[in-house]
């Protein structure tokens, strides 16, 4: 994952608000979430890419 963009942000976000059922007055919960997940993730790949070398 080379950009954290905020589109991807978008999906990740709309993703786990509907896997919680669409609640309504969350909007910010799910975006910070989705949010850190793609950087955890981001931070994690790049940790592997330097393993391995």
């Amino acid at each position: 994952m080379a950009d954290l963009t905020e589109d991807k942000i978008r999906r990740r976000a709309f993703e786990l608000w509907k896997e919680a059922g669409e609640p309504s007055g969350m909007m910010e919960t799910f975006w910070y979430r989705a949010e850190r997940e793609l950087l955890q993730q981001r931070s994690d790949e790049s940790a592997e890419n330097r393993d391995s070398r």
